[in-house]
């Protein structure tokens, strides 16, 4: 009786047809997504294209994108290898394979290519790694194509596998030698045959299962088979036929017409394994494809915690952070579901994630946003950065959810002033704490390049309009080079600004042309200064221009500290690259003469900002104590800006969190200040909803409040702080209510994080947090993640997982169309508890000029001291009905709010009598940083 056809084309067929169904179903769970295969081919040669159509025409069958990358002849093996390198590490790409042989004029290693192809997305299977997991019974990689086409047509024809005695014919990488190890862990006993088997021919009878893959026209003859075998073959081999046009057609390695009068089932060729080939290759890739579905909807992350050594009682911060060894970042990475295209490593420890990663995850719904403010502080800071990380290790080490903590790139002037690092404190720390507070990836230096380049042409501009007539200045603005003469885009943007609709330089008339080349800048009307990343008092009010060269043309100036630049509030609040762009180009710099502003435009620099700016528009990843992750990024001032980390850093925190997690941001200072700011500025800004407000409070802040004593940086804490003190304690509790009163005015529920200290009480603890319960929090939770870690805040996560459980009903404390002084008022009166506001005439003057440029409807920024609800530093408590005085006011107009000045608020401070600068050490020998925190 003859064998029975085991039709490849038809197996096939039913594959592709179910793996259709499989791809509309990976569409549903991910909008948008579909499987994409590139396909890499150097040389061109036909029966490699033969088999290329083959595959892109079952790949469109099913719904797979399949890219054909054609390479040239002349491709060297370092340019495939960096191609290659293109495609793992995109995230686009979901299977890769490179179509044998190379046709190559250079030596290729084809061993290293295969296995330069990343083992996630091998879907030919030829990955040393994958390979090497098929031989040990692993088959959760990609197993080749052709033995696992093989073995699918061996249980199609309904005979068992176990038990059975296979002999597999040929010993190739691509063939024989994984099938004989798919066949084994099907539990086949298997013998392996190749051209130096002696009596092949008997060997061969003896298998109930022949695999033949020798590359031999039709060596294996019906008398080699055994009666009623399986006969499965892997050859394709042209040979001679005058009766076929081509003069030659395909045999495998079995004489067919044979085997058809001996086996039991017997596979065709072509169109038996062949077909299965294509089969499984597109299996493989919507497997990979499946796999990033799986890792994109996965609720929580594969993140491995670190473990805490908790020593009692805690020694210094830097001695935690150097006791912990952080993961290689390249794991966290991972551990994330990012791709290493979408990340740029600086060293082990820390990466920039780039803005890209925005699109990828364009669809994927965001976590729960929680801010972390506190109330009035004492100069010591009151431990927002350790309760925001102390907040996160416990959600993610410890409750197991997926959570960021988004924060500020600390500036360099507290590091070396008094007040120390931002890395938090104890066992809820960023590690490492030292690149973390000196240069990171050095953002803030770009910031200071960026404003100082714009400083440096404003004053080269106005030297040159003082010392050039109209026509000369106009030719050189616009130059002939190589005799053609035109326009920069940047220059049409001006010209457009100006209603001169002309593209060629010479059709301008003398007075367009005059109109063009001066911006006539009003130097007492100029409002950019120059930066440094230091406290430098001196540096305050400088003299500029004296150089003979400068011909006379002086002027006085100042230096800011980097981080109250305009540029880093910019950066804080773009929510994309070309926002960013946008909010740099409309920056005002000064007034011209006429009482018009001049922007970054004008001076022609916004495409040089972006290109001092390209790095440090991503945020910085990088790990906590117990190893969840941090995004540090951008660190605007919190007096005269807003005070927060970027809208960009947020967004992609949330997208990486997924609709179950939580993305936990500062906010600078109190409630008052920051909190105000981060939710009427960066909340409108980014469009983004917060869920729940922790606001941090401390025993020894609330007796400051009450009437404690000064507490001052470097001095030793007055008695009453050291020991119980309920009547203090008591008297300062307004404060802690004032805050609580402010979060509520945004219809968010407010969790009070007590954070304790060591001479803390129990008593003087379950006052405060009677008293805030009482007073409308949400919940108030006695926290102790600066001696604990992570197991210290759960108290506080799961107040924080219930707060943002609620309704969120958050709404702006006042909306934009109000005027610049309703306003003012609305946040004077509301957040501070003033009852009445005033003007000097110079600011009520500019708030008019502000309103007749449409600026009134920017958002108000405060700029007001920290220390105190009101204006005055020295006035502690919850004081109300009290007079604010509006000083100054300026606009940043590429930030986007308007900064009314209450008291002397400086942008450059100053370094102490003693400076932390005396106890910071190299040490030459370790090359350890000592003396830091």
């Amino acid at each position: 009786m003859a064998a029975q056809v085991v039709s490849g084309l038809e197996i096939a067929r039913s594959i592709q047809d179910d793996l259709r169904k499989q791809v509309s179903e990976m569409r549903k769970k991910v909008p948008g997504l579909k499987p994409r295969l590139a396909i890499v081919q150097v040389g061109g040669r036909e029966d490699s294209n033969v088999y290329i159509r083959m595959k892109l025409k079952a790949a469109e069958n099913i719904g797979i994108h399949a890219e054909h990358i054609k390479l040239p002849r002349d491709c060297t093996e370092s340019e495939l290898l960096i191609r290659l390198g293109e495609l793992n590490e995109s995230p686009d790409v979901h299977g890769i394979i490179v179509q044998m042989p190379l046709d190559s004029i250079h030596p290729i290693d084809n061993h290293l290519i295969t296995d330069a192809v990343s083992p996630h997305k091998d879907v030919d299977g030829l990955n040393t790694l994958n390979e090497g997991r098929a031989a040990l019974g692993d088959l959760s990689g990609f197993v080749p194509c052709t033995p696992a086409g093989c073995v699918e047509l061996i249980k199609r024809t309904g005979v068992s596998i176990s038990g059975k005695r296979a002999v597999v014919v040929g010993r190739s990488r691509i063939v024989g030698t994984p099938i004989s190890e798919l066949l084994k862990w099907e539990n086949a006993t298997v013998t392996i045959c190749h051209s130096k088997t002696a009596n092949l021919n008997e060997v061969t009878k003896t298998a109930d299962i022949l695999v033949v893959g020798i590359g031999k026209p039709e060596l294996v003859r019906g008398s080699w088979i055994k009666p009623g075998a399986v006969v499965i073959d892997c050859g394709i081999n042209p040979i001679p036929d005058a009766t076929k046009s081509s003069g030659q057609r395909l045999v495998g390695d079995v004489a067919y017409a044979e085997a058809l009068q001996v086996a039991s089932h017997v596979t065709p060729v072509p169109g038996g394994v062949g077909p299965m080939t294509v089969a499984m290759l597109m299996r493989n890739t919507v497997t990979a494809a499946q796999r990033y579905v799986e890792r994109l909807i996965a609720p929580v992350w594969p993140l491995k915690v670190l473990r805490l050594n908790i020593q009692s009682p805690p020694p210094s911060d830097i001695a935690i952070a150097r006791s912990q060894k952080p993961k290689d970042i390249g794991i966290l990475v991972d551990e994330l579901g990012l791709y290493p295209n979408e990340i740029s490593q600086y060293g082990n420890t820390k990466a920039k994630i780039s803005l890209k990663v925005l699109d990828r995850l364009k669809d994927q719904r965001g976590g729960k946003y929680i801010v972390v403010a506190g109330i009035t502080p004492t100069p010591l800071g009151e431990g927002k950065s350790t309760t925001l990380l102390g907040l996160v290790q416990a959600l993610t080490a410890h409750r197991g959810r997926n959570s960021f903590a988004c924060m500020r790139q600390p500036s360099q002037g507290p590091t070396f002033g008094v007040k120390g690092g931002a890395a938090g404190g104890g066992y809820s720390q960023v590690i490492p704490m030292e690149d973390f507070n000196l240069h990171l990836t050095g953002d803030i230096h770009a910031v200071t390049a960026a404003n100082n380049l714009l400083a440096a042409q404003m004053d080269a501009r106005i030297f040159h309009e003082l010392t050039q007539k109209d026509g000369p200045l106009y030719d050189r603005l616009v130059p002939k080079i190589k005799g053609v003469r035109k326009f920069s885009p940047i220059q049409l943007r001006r010209l457009n600004r100006l209603g001169i609709n002309k593209t060629d330089p010479d059709l301008l008339t003398p007075e367009e042309r005059t109109k063009f080349a001066r911006l006539d800048i009003d130097t007492t009307k100029i409002m950019w200064n120059r930066v440094v990343d230091l406290n430098d008092r001196y540096l305050r009010k400088i003299t500029i221009g004296q150089s003979p060269t400068e011909k006379g043309f002086t002027r006085e100036t100042s230096f800011d500290i980097s981080v109250a630049s305009e540029i880093m509030a910019v950066l804080a609040l773009g929510k994309d690259i070309e926002d960013i762009k946008d909010r740099l180009s409309n920056m005002v710099v000064a007034l011209d003469k006429r009482g018009n502003p001049v922007t970054a435009d004008d001076l022609g620099v916004t495409g040089a900002l972006m290109v001092l700016l390209k790095d440090a528009f991503q945020p910085t990843l990088m790990q906590t104590l117990e190893g969840t992750p941090v995004l540090v990024h951008t660190g605007p001032f919190a007096n005269i800006a807003h005070g927060c980390s970027s809208i960009v850093a947020d967004k992609i925190a949330m997208k990486l969190v997924k609709e179950n997690g939580f993305v936990a941001t500062e906010a600078g200072f109190g409630s008052d200040i920051g909190m105000e700011k981060f939710f009427d500025i960066k909340c409108r800004a980014g469009d983004e909803k917060p869920h729940c407000a922790v606001i941090v409070c401390t025993v020894r802040a609330l007796k400051m409040h009450g009437g404690g004593p000064t507490v001052s940086p470097g001095l030793p804490l007055h008695q009453v702080y050291v020991e119980e003190n309920l009547d203090l304690l008591n008297k300062g509790l307004c404060n802690l209510g004032k805050h609580i009163s402010n979060g509520k005015k945004f219809n968010v529920p407010v969790v009070i994080a007590i954070n304790k200290h060591g001479n803390d009480t129990q008593a003087e603890l379950n006052l405060v947090k009677e008293y805030a319960l009482k007073n409308g929090a949400f919940r108030a939770v006695i926290c102790d993640y600066w001696a604990k870690g992570g197991a210290g805040a759960l108290e506080l996560a799961d107040a924080v997982i219930e707060a943002c459980e609620t309704p969120s009903n958050f709404n702006y404390l006042y909306p934009l169309d109000l005027s610049i002084q309703d306003k003012i008022q609305k946040i004077a009166f509301e957040m501070y508890g003033a009852g009445k506001i005033e003007y000097t005439d110079d600011v009520l003057d500019k708030i008019k000029r502000f309103t007749d440029k449409g600026y009134d409807k920017f958002p108000i920024c405060m700029a007001k001291t920290s220390n105190s609800l009101t204006g005055d530093p020295t006035i502690k408590g919850a004081p109300t009905g009290f007079t604010l005085r509006i000083n100054d006011i300026f606009v940043s107009v590429g930030a986007g709010f308007v900064v009314p000045m209450v008291g002397e608020i400086s942008k450059m401070p100053g370094l102490p009598t003693r400076p932390s600068i005396y106890d910071i050490d190299l040490n030459t020998t370790t090359g350890d940083i000592e003396g830091l925190f």
